[in-house]
């Protein structure tokens, strides 16, 4: 195909097409073996692999101008034709390019193109094969798409608007991909049609049907963003099968597919991809499906890459974690009196027993009943002792948040463990009522029995002043009236919170006690939005204060 110096382009017969109005391309003829690899024309899909083998040798101003988007003559040379032509007009071209490639020798094949996106109103195709060159045994095709597309001014003001819709994606400041859905769209049909309904369970028996839809979606097009993100020179790059999105994620696929089955409009998750350089990365990943009559060929894909934000946020659990260590040693210091006694009371009743079983065992006749009673007695104190000390460990050591299945009672008993001498050493009386008494949820049993016992302290230190004969704590918990989250708070008869610094008792470092750091509520607040609750203060109409807390019940391990 040559142009003259009159802007005419001609097939090599002599027959004349106006060069400035005709978008002309030369392509590669699909090798024989390459066009068997497609199927026969009555084959699902064979239009479409017939126009991926099909690749451009060359293409004029017009052609790039009217089809090629944001690439440039350059970046479409070498690429399948399927990247650039219109998806309306995959049928209409394919039928034109194989009418052309069957028949060895020139031939023109005419159709009427009638109107594709808008941009061809009025146009026709022209084809035909050139005879074989040196060294290539299949030669090449000359594609011409003629006629008064310029001239007429609504498909020029169509092709500006498609201009401006390329422009839009390719300068959205987020990496953004469009996908051709269509062909999974069309096996999701049958397999409505066959009375599939549960598409998770059918693609787990199936994941063959998820490896065929990675390569039969195809990206269309593809903005600098995410050229960027994948670290590509090109957008261009980015165009073809979507596979290279879920190499890192296959089961991100999975899902997407069953959101489309399902209809969702939207789907959403974090998943990870690699660039083309290897490196993982961490993203958002949201795919918008069109909806009736939208064309799944508008199907978009947006990935906001949240790596640095991940590790930021890792990095801020691990702060709070130490945040919260911290203020376990400093509480632990606190009850270190408390803590000691609790230790020493099983000890003594060791070295009680001990001194009893010896003198048991110097009589004559030895009572091996009596012994044996007392060295039981031993081995319980010794168990008893042992679990203090285990539970003191477990608040001490700096371990990440583990979550799991906790009875809440329990959570309050080894938390009265550790104050339990204060209270009785300072002539607290306390009060327990639990609604349910074998609740339970999911948490961090360490974090909630941290916030109990830094509560239990702050009310101790409230009603323990001197000169207040009755001191009052009362502890209570069980299910909220919705059934739906654990309800605990705990009162004491103490001079209560002033008011002008109530709405402050949460902040960190924060504090009205003397020599006080300020971080134990602070401390509590952190653990208990991170449950997924809340966390308040208030005082009592009859005197003192009540700081209660909220977390939700896991329906899975509530028992309520």
């Amino acid at each position: 195909m040559s142009e003259g110096r009159e802007g005419f382009a001609t097939d090599g017969t002599g027959q004349r097409y106006s060069g400035p109005l005709a978008a002309c391309w030369e392509l590669e003829a699909p090798p024989a073996r390459r066009s068997e690899s497609a199927g026969g024309p009555e084959t699902p899909g064979y239009r479409k692999r017939l126009l991926d083998m099909t690749r451009i040798a060359s293409v004029n101003e017009r052609a790039a101008r009217m089809f090629g988007g944001d690439a440039a003559r350059t970046d479409m040379i070498g690429r399948p034709i399927s990247r650039f032509w219109p998806v309306e007009g995959y049928d209409l071209l394919a039928d034109v390019l194989t009418s052309a490639t069957d028949e060895p020798t020139r031939r023109i094949a005419l159709a009427r193109a009638g109107e594709i996106k808008g941009m061809l109103h009025g146009a026709s195709l022209a084809a035909w094969r050139s005879p074989a060159r040196k060294g290539d045994g299949d030669g090449v095709i000359y594609l011409m798409v003629n006629g008064a597309a310029s001239a007429d001014r609504s498909a020029s003001d169509l092709h500006a608007s498609e201009d401006r819709y390329r422009k839009l994606i390719h300068h959205m400041p987020t990496a953004l991909w469009q996908v051709d859905a269509r062909p999974v769209g069309e096996i999701f049909d049958r397999l409505k049609e066959e009375g599939v309904s549960d598409i998770a369970a059918f693609l787990d028996a199936h994941p063959e049907l998820v490896d065929l839809a990675s390569d039969l979606v195809r990206v269309t097009e593809a903005n600098r963003h995410a050229a960027a993100l994948f670290r590509s020179e090109r957008a261009a790059d980015l165009l073809g099968p979507v596979r290279y999105l879920f190499e890192a994620s296959p089961d991100t696929g999975k899902r997407v597919m069953a959101a489309h089955f399902t209809g969702e409009r939207v789907y959403m998750e974090r998943s990870r991809i690699r660039t083309r350089d290897g490196e993982l990365r961490d993203v958002q990943f949201s795919v918008t499906f069109p909806t009736p009559p939208e064309q799944l060929d508008t199907t978009f894909l947006i990935l906001t890459d949240i790596t640095e934000q991940l590790r930021t946020e890792a990095l801020l659990q691990r702060l709070q974690s130490d945040h919260a260590h911290a203020s376990r040693m400093s509480t632990l210091g606190e009850l270190a009196t408390s803590i000691a006694h609790e230790v020493k009371q099983p000890l003594a009743a060791i070295v009680t027993n001990g001194e009893t079983s010896l003198r048991w065992l110097s009589r004559s006749p030895t009572n091996v009943v009596k012994v044996q009673q007392l060295t039981e007695r031993m081995v319980a104190s010794a168990q008893r002792a042992s679990d203090i000390v285990h539970r003191i460990r477990q608040m001490v050591v700096n371990d990440d948040p583990q979550h799991g299945p906790i009875d809440i009672g329990a959570v309050v008993d080894e938390a009265l463990l550790f104050v339990r001498h204060d209270i009785e050493s300072k002539g607290i009386a306390l009060s327990v009522a639990a609604d349910a008494p074998a609740l339970k949820t999911v948490g961090d049993r360490i974090q909630l029995q941290q916030v109990i016992v830094n509560l239990l302290v702050n009310s101790i230190q409230a009603v323990a002043a001197p000169g207040r004969p009755d001191r009052r704590i009362e502890v209570a918990y069980g299910a909220d009236e919705t059934r739906q989250q654990l309800s605990f708070s705990i009162s004491d008869n103490g001079p209560g919170i002033p008011e002008e610094v109530l709405g402050r008792v949460f902040d960190s470092f924060f504090t009205t006690k003397r020599g006080g750091m300020g971080v134990g509520l602070a401390i509590c607040q952190s653990i208990i939005l991170a449950h997924g609750g809340e966390i308040a203060a208030e005082n009592r109409p009859e005197g003192g204060a009540r700081l209660q807390f909220r977390i939700p019940l896991r329906p899975q391990v509530a028992g309520v």
